[in-house]
């Protein structure tokens, strides 16, 4: 089989180890609107990243060659030695929920492997029992075979619209997940067919991890490894004892009484509420902005409660979220906190929930979680970029 492999950040990278006939395709490398590369192409596996309206795309749906997604390939190459799969998708919750059932599979003793939108490819995967894979909606657009043993969907929010152009064709590329899924889990009241889960549901222990929609991601990891066979007193022992995830809720660092929370990862409006929920009894100084995915910041400034004391926005969206919410301008996360320090108290908290992506001053939204942590803990931002994490 040859391969025409599009995109060369970690999936394309590791994409590229597993086959023996393909050729890498990136902007980086001049050669992404090359159309005779695909002449004696039999498939073109796509990285996240590269949006399907991309010309060489385009090409290769018209010539009738098929567009696989990383996980396509990674699902054709793990499925026929037996490995199963636990799929997890939604706007919010992916990481933590995909980390933590692979926590709860390890505390029952099951051969298991984190991979996906996490950071690590399904690709770069070569051996395990089971894989629990998170899906973004990205990933689902190109699947072909992809059959998950167990599917969760954890919520749908407006998210990508610049990507996907409607919420519709948003919804549409995440319920794909369970497209030839054996078992669903699915958020209660939403009308879908599957074991359905909620954030009251009774669970075998409470969770470590802080915050309501914390629960309700433990409760959907619960009903996922309850399907795929696993007991509750595993069950019970990762949710006793899994910490939560970088970039989420992190607390990273404490200075003259004054904590720094990390919520680097909360990128659109969905993702920050829960965020304002959890510290809405505490004195808050909240840093939000970044770069636009086209939402609407009016639900974000109803959330924004009595206790936030000072708001400091940030990188290309601070001016519409000025209009919307008010607060300080001060453009750059190292001014942002450092603005916010000037008016904290011991007892308050510097809150990074940016509501918005990072690509206007940041590679990624690690990146900017990690200048975030450097800055509560030495006053300064690294110098450096990472490699873009795949959307």
């Amino acid at each position: 089989m040859r391969a025409v492999v599009y995109g060369a950040a970690r999936s394309g990278r590791s994409v590229m180890e597993r086959l023996d006939d393909a050729v890498l395709v990136d902007r980086t490398l001049g050669n992404e609107d090359d159309l005779s590369l695909l002449d004696a192409a039999d498939v073109l596996v796509k990285s996240p990243g590269v949006p399907g309206e991309a010309p060489l795309v385009r090409a290769a749906r018209e010539r009738g060659i098929p567009v696989w997604s990383e996980v396509e390939l990674g699902y054709r190459l793990l499925a026929p030695a037996g490995t199963k799969f636990v799929g997890v998708t939604g706007t919010n919750g992916k990481t933590t929920t995909t980390e933590l059932i692979g926590a709860i599979f390890r505390a029952a003793g099951r051969d298991v492997a984190v991979a996906g939108n996490v950071g690590t490819p399904l690709t770069s995967v070569r051996d395990a029992g089971w894989v629990v894979c998170e899906l973004s909606s990205f990933q689902l657009e190109d699947v072909d075979t992809l059959a998950c043993d167990v599917a969760v969907l954890l919520n749908l929010e407006p998210d990508h619209l610049d990507r996907h152009g409607t919420f519709e064709a948003y919804r549409a590329a995440k319920l794909r997940i369970f497209e030839r899924a054996r078992a669903k889990v699915v958020p209660r009241g939403m009308g879908l067919e599957g074991t359905e889960f909620d954030a009251d549901d009774p669970l075998p222990a409470e969770p470590l991890i802080r915050g309501r929609h914390n629960r309700e991601n433990a409760a959907a990891a619960t009903a996922a490894a309850r399907a795929a066979g696993i007991d509750d007193d595993a069950i019970a022992e990762a949710l006793r004892t899994f910490p939560g995830v970088p970039h989420r809720l992190e607390l990273v660092g404490e200075r003259d009484g004054v904590r720094y929370v990390n919520d680097s990862k909360a990128t659109n409006v969905a993702a920050a509420l829960p965020a304002l929920a959890a510290y809405a009894s505490e004195p808050v100084h909240l840093i939000l902005g970044g770069s636009p995915k086209g939402e609407d910041f009016a639900p974000l400034a109803a959330a924004v409660g009595p206790n936030v004391i000072s708001l400091h926005l940030i990188g290309e969206e601070a001016p519409r979220l000025a209009a919307v919410i008010g607060g300080n301008l001060d453009e750059t996360l190292e001014r942002a906190v450092a603005h916010a320090r000037e008016l904290a108290q011991p007892g308050d908290v510097i809150l990074l929930s940016p509501a918005c992506a990072s690509y206007d001053q940041f590679a990624n939204f690690e990146d900017r979680g990690e200048a975030f942590r450097e800055l509560a803990l030495n006053g300064r931002r690294p110098d450096r970029r990472t490699t873009r994490k795949q959307p």
